[in-house]
């Protein structure tokens, strides 16, 4: 298959045993909890993720360093940048990276994401709400946000409900997709992906990538068989433009979601633009 008609799938998280040691001790609770399968806690190396990568169909993964939580918060966990960006080094054919936003770093983190961006090549960055219960159009995300548009990156962040790592302590919903109308109101320079759907409030999340230029959907973290059938029809229609494919692997297994997907039906050249041309024109690959 020609690499212009693979899949690019832009949310992928790194399982690598390096990787492991940095996440907290619920990762296996929650996979058997929530989607119905084990991972393995030891991890798996860059290598079985390539196969498995090959076996789908996508030829390239943006792997996330991930910064999703404040201290105290379930789930909290920081990414080191240098795991991502040494498996990119590695595979650089293969693997891109999205850095992490924690707005409460403030400028010091607004630094460090540029340095992600210029001297360790990172190409977007990426943001988890829920994990700070700070909604995404807060005053703190906006600096992060002006140097987004300065280093002309898009920012993917979760919109929808928050996923419950530790039902003791849940975390509230605070990525409601119509917060993205005041974000991308304020600055219509700025390229913003709602990923995760957007359930329960899909349809508000295809509305806001209908009404804004600069808004676009990811389709990561649900499996393709559940999605609303209005999103399957926004993909096959009129958000032909404004929708990317996504993973969030080992929350989704590669190849189960590319067939789940392909049994949509979707016009092949619809196919083409959700599963590859729509990303690379937003993050110019």
């Amino acid at each position: 298959m020609s690499e212009d008609y693979q899949a690019i799938d832009a949310v992928v998280n790194i399982w690598t045993t390096e990787a492991l040691s940095h996440r907290p001790g619920w990762t296996d609770g929650f996979f058997v909890d929530k989607m119905k399968g084990k991972n393995d806690s030891g991890g798996i190396s860059l290598e079985v993720m390539l196969e498995k990568m090959d076996e789908a169909g996508i030829s390239i993964g943006f792997l996330v360093a991930a910064k999703s939580g404040r201290p105290g918060l379930p789930g909290s966990y920081h990414m080191p940048p240098e795991v991502v960006a040494d498996a990119v080094q590695k595979y650089p054919d293969r693997f891109r990276g999205l850095i992490g936003i924690d707005p409460f770093q403030g400028m010091t983190g607004v630094r460090a994401m540029e340095d992600a961006v210029k001297n360790m090549g990172f190409i977007g960055a990426h943001l988890y709400p829920h994990w700070y219960e700070l909604p995404p159009n807060a005053a703190k995300y906006y600096p992060y946000y002006a140097k987004c548009i300065e280093l002309d990156i898009p920012v993917q962040m979760q919109v929808g409900q928050s996923m419950i790592y530790a039902p003791e302590q849940p975390c509230r919903s605070v990525g409601r997709p119509i917060y993205l109308d005041d974000i991308a109101c304020d600055l219509p320079e700025l390229k913003l992906v709602g990923s995760h759907v957007g359930i329960p409030w899909t349809e508000e999340m295809i509305a806001m990538s209908w009404k804004h230029k600069n808004v676009y959907l990811c389709t990561d973290a649900h499996s393709p068989k559940y999605w609303p059938e209005s999103l399957v029809k926004y993909i096959n229609s009129y958000g032909q433009d404004k929708v990317i494919f996504g993973s969030d692997f080992p929350i989704l297994q590669f190849k189960r979601t590319i067939d789940e997907i392909d049994a949509f039906g979707l016009k092949p050249q619809v196919r083409k633009k959700f599963m590859n041309e729509n990303v690379k024109k937003l993050y110019k690959l």
